[in-house]
């Protein structure tokens, strides 16, 4: 039976204490939930494990051997897989080309040359996808695939090579309810196959679902560690933040009614129109494939999105306030840049005069938004690859900030981040609408979407499917119901 143990790790990055004296295990056919804040460890923790970083002190154990990783590569010959939250695809092969990619059978044509045996890469891929009950196609390019499938692809990859601990960061942040259960159905069938897994959310309802046991990280260290289900969330957040929070759900927002202000977006669609107020939050609702992204897209000017932009091209719609943080961070970051330079990398123009840029003007803007939002550490130069990914999106969103908007295109703005950070961005949402802003919101996360929106829109396949109004019918049934009618 597989037994990964952690013994007394620990990890600096410079003056800041990543990681201080962590010890946990986990064995076959066990899932572990390791939940904790952005910034908590948690990241540090699953590279070491995976390989990518080396701790300063302390040992990782496989069934009771030291386990010293200097790379990914190795990690993953030990059989430790690690599906981040930003998934590693190549849209342009194939599902079974990407299940198998390293590790590409081969024959020889006419006895010398040598050639991919498709015959038998399509054969074991589908033999894996077999294994955890997922139905697609080894042929179908993954371009083609929707999030949710490419993240069943990354874990089909890694049981492909054998995984005897899978490490899923973030797995459901940018999923749909279908979407998880059939994520957890997957889980479950490993559980089953005596692989370990660790199980990193912020969804803390998932843990009490799913988990077998559940460790919780704050500032590094261990603070507590339950041994059985169940987990109740107000003891779970009371040992992540270590305070208790009022409410740790969604952040109410006071709407009664549509707000009076003037269009300021307004896009045709099949079905009607889709349009967004000033001082309005504007919630688009809908299954995966609903077009929600794309009508995001073309709202922010993106040529390839389909259908005519309002405002022509993405330069365009930043010089007219608009602003998106998308659904996969990665498409709003420049990793191996600074926090400071990718927090202004769009305003650069509000920020120079003659043949130089007001870099104390720059320092001051970025320091004010770093403590706004609660930006861990508070280190403006570090590379925002060395944050977590809950600190990532908070630069994500603090980018549209630094510079008036008038609009904001809101994809997931709440992915993978804590309940203090979450509760924060609400704030920030409902603060930016009450000065008159604009706000589309697109969110996977039903509370979220019915506590801070005035008007929700269910598309379809990109039709207008339908929209809920302010009244006492503006709840989670109705909500629901116009996704499952609209599926």
């Amino acid at each position: 039976m597989t037994e990964l143990e952690v013994c007394g790790l620990s990890k600096h990055f410079g003056a800041t204490q990543a990681l201080a004296d962590v010890s946990l295990s986990v064995r076959g056919g066990q899932v572990l939930a390791l939940i904790g804040e952005n910034g908590a460890g948690k990241s540090t923790l699953i590279k070491v494990l995976s390989g990518i970083h080396r701790p300063d002190r302390g040992e990782v154990r496989l069934n009771g051997q030291p386990l010293r990783l200097h790379s990914p590569a190795e990690g993953m010959a030990a059989g430790i897989v690690l599906v981040p939250q930003d998934l590693h695809v190549v849209p342009g092969l194939s599902v079974a080309e990407n299940i198998l990619l390293g590790h590409l059978p081969t024959r020889r044509v006419a006895g010398v040359l040598p050639s991919i045996d498709r015959k038998a890469m399509r054969a074991m891929a589908q033999s894996v996808l077999q294994d955890i009950g997922v139905a697609l196609h080894p042929d179908t390019p993954a371009g083609e695939l929707s999030f949710a499938e490419r993240q069943l692809v990354v874990i089909a990859r890694a049981l492909g090579r054998e995984a005897r601990v899978l490490i899923l960061d973030e797995p459901t942040a940018s999923l749909e309810r279908r979407e998880v259960e059939r994520l957890f159905d997957v889980v479950r069938r490993l559980r089953a196959q005596s692989v370990a897994v660790i199980y990193i959310s912020h969804r803390l309802e998932e843990v009490e679902g799913l988990a077998d046991r559940c460790v919780v990280l704050r500032d590094g260290r261990v603070v507590a560690h339950m041994e059985a289900p169940p987990f109740p969330i107000g003891q779970l957040v009371e040992a992540m933040t270590g305070r208790v929070l009022a409410d740790p759900g969604a952040s109410p927002r006071e709407s009664g009614q549509i707000p009076a202000g003037a269009p300021r977006l307004r896009v045709a669609l099949e079905g009607g129109t889709f349009e967004c107020r000033s001082g309005e939050i504007a919630g688009i609702g809908g299954l995966l494939g609903s077009g929600a992204k794309a009508l995001l897209r073309r709202l922010f000017g993106a040529s390839d999105a389909g259908g005519a932009s309002p405002h022509g091209s993405i330069r365009h719609a930043i010089a007219a306030g608009v602003g998106l943080v998308p659904g996969e961070r990665a498409h709003s970051l420049v990793m191996s840049m600074s926090v400071r330079d990718n927090i202004v990398l769009a305003h650069l123009d509000a920020y120079a005069h003659a043949f130089a840029r007001h870099e104390g003007r720059i320092d001051e803007a970025v320091a004010r938004l770093m403590e706004l939002l609660d930006i861990r550490p508070r280190s403006p130069h570090l590379p925002v690859a060395h944050l977590s990914g809950g600190n990532q999106q908070k630069v994500a969103f603090a980018k549209w900030l630094v510079a008036r908007r008038e609009v904001l295109l809101l994809d997931e703005p709440t992915n993978g981040i804590d309940i203090a950070a979450k509760a924060l961005i609400h704030e920030r949402i409902i603060a930016f609408a009450a000065e008159g802003g604009s706000v589309v919101l697109s969110s996977s996360d039903l509370p979220e979407l019915l506590a801070l929106s005035d008007t929700i829109s269910v598309l379809r396949q990109g039709r207008l499917a339908g929209r809920m109004e302010p009244g006492a019918s503006f709840g989670e049934a109705r909500l629901r119901d116009l996704l499952e009618s609209s599926a």
